[in-house]
């Protein structure tokens, strides 16, 4: 077949390529020994290829990807997007703060999500305020409390939030956040603005 012997002529190159098979082989738990079973590689030459001392052809991948149950494209995709995306410092974290003073949200998500998913960090001093107008239709409001007791308000419903608890809540209704306890209130706020999930 053309296929099979273009596999035969190509040989391939790259750090990157002894790296991730070591890894899906170690994720499936295969010794050098078993991989070489299935795949009908030899024993030598695989461990040659994890220790980068030989470039094996597109059959030889080929035949480690069935072995491993994943396809050419993803053992001979180089990973070089960067593990860490953004560092964000306390110093840098825009600070909201509500009409009493005595309410804050740190923006602690992603500021390229915010058209969609928004995370803050609540923080309410005892009788804080937090009165929010209606976000997007569909939207949903998640507030997860670590202390205090905050009382939550959507609509004309109340409902008591306490600690290691969490309430979800329609975020498209006039909604109000009240600190009732005697300590500081501290929670993790999601809202997701164009969910398609209403109460």
């Amino acid at each position: 077949m053309p296929i099979k012997k273009t596999l035969k002529e190509q040989s391939v190159h790259g750090e990157q390529l002894g790296k991730t098979i070591s890894r899906l082989r170690q994720a499936f738990n295969l010794s050098l020994g078993e991989l070489s079973e299935q795949s009908g590689v030899a024993k030598s030459i695989i461990s040659q290829i994890e220790k980068n001392e030989t470039n094996p052809t597109l059959s030889t991948i080929d035949r480690l990807s069935a072995a491993l149950d994943v396809t050419v494209d993803e053992v001979l995709r180089c990973d070089t997007q960067p593990k860490f995306i953004q560092h964000q410092k306390l110093a840098g974290t825009p600070l909201l703060t509500s009409e009493d003073g005595l309410v804050t949200l740190s923006i602690i998500g992603w500021l390229k999500t915010v058209e969609w998913v928004q995370v803050y960090d609540y923080r309410a001093q005892p009788g804080g305020v937090l009165e929010s107008e209606p976000h997007a239709p569909g939207s949903v409001e998640s507030l997860s409390l670590f202390s205090g007791l905050v009382e939550i308000t959507v609509g004309d419903e109340t409902q008591l939030l306490k600690p290691g608890e969490t309430w979800r809540y329609r975020g498209d209704l006039p909604h109000k956040l009240v600190n009732i306890g005697d300590e500081s209130a501290h929670a993790t706020m999601v809202n997701i603005l164009k969910s398609t999930i209403t109460a």
